[in-house]
């Protein structure tokens, strides 16, 4: 966080102490509330307010802006969770969108939402960043394709990209003074993905693709599809047990199609280290999976 995003005493002065950490978030708080509730929490933190402070701020009670901020109790009001952000100096807009579809997460309908938003004055344009449009233009293919590949639906993987973009403007600056913003957002990206994906035996769970990848074929022979998918099935599962990079590399390089040249843009880590991570990839692969599968691994 820069400096001039830190949100400023009444004086004009920064605070001068960190508050104390708010107690953890509840476990009934879902994946999308979470996906604005951490942003929120980390950005209190760094702006050293304490929950006076807030509450002076926003003006509510003490109890409404605690049981907020642990995601406790009802899901909040868009007038409540407005009145926190605002106070913190966090972009409306990517928020508001976060907002509203862990609303629908938490099983409010379209009326009780637009309701909600309604409560509050209307919201003037926003745009992120243009650091941060360029780099979600670049990297909103290889992204989607990422994404496609665990959860197998075009909607919810653009649900997915579009969730992590705006978390990654509401850290921008977290972002950019971390030590390669590509690795950041990657990281993140990867553990929204994950976050969604079904998981087998502890790993997530690639055999959906299988399906996929055999209808891509022109085999009309009903018997050689069904083993060709049996086949691949199997094949998926032993990827998705590969270590992190190795199997992100993979992914991106034999499911989604992205040269290895690509790659590195992408996840954020350097040539060499890619490379390196695709040939630990494939000698896993051919000591665990020793049949010919072409087309899926290929030199």
């Amino acid at each position: 966080m820069t400096p001039s995003s830190v949100p400023q005493q009444p004086s004009g002065e920064p605070p001068s102490r960190r508050g104390r950490k708010p107690e953890s978030i509840s476990k009934k708080a879902g994946a999308s509330h979470r996906a604005w509730l951490e942003p929120v929490r980390n950005r209190l933190r760094a702006s050293g307010l304490t929950l006076d402070d807030l509450v002076n701020r926003s003006g509510y009670s003490k109890t409404r802006i605690s049981e907020l901020l642990r995601g406790k109790g009802y899901y909040p009001g868009w007038e409540i969770t407005y009145s926190v952000v605002r106070a913190l100096d966090i972009p409306i807009w990517p928020l508001r969108r976060l907002w509203t579809a862990a609303a629908r997460e938490a099983d409010k309908d379209t009326t009780w939402i637009e309701n909600r938003i309604h409560e509050v004055q209307p919201l003037q344009p926003e745009e992120p960043p243009l650091p941060h449009q360029g780099f979600t233009e670049d990297m909103r293919r290889p992204y989607t394709a990422y994404a496609h590949a665990f959860l197998q639906s075009d909607r919810r993987a653009r649900w997915v990209i579009a969730e992590v973009f705006d978390i990654l403007w509401l850290g921008w600056d977290e972002a950019t003074t971390s030590p390669d913003v590509r690795r950041h957002a990657w990281r993140l990206l990867r553990s929204r993905v994950m976050l969604r994906a079904h998981h087998h035996d502890g790993h997530p769970d690639l055999r959906a693709a299988a399906f996929t990848t055999v209808a891509q074929t022109h085999s009309d022979d009903l018997a050689d599809r069904f083993a060709a998918i049996g086949e691949l099935a199997d094949l998926f599962d032993v990827i998705g047990r590969l270590p992190e990079d190795q199997l992100d590399v993979t992914v991106l390089r034999y499911l989604c199609g992205f040269s290895q040249d690509s790659i590195p843009v992408v996840v954020g880590l350097s040539p060499v280290i890619t490379h390196a991570m695709d040939h630990h990839a494939r000698g896993a692969l051919e000591r665990i999976y020793r049949h010919d599968n072409p087309g899926v691994i290929t030199p």
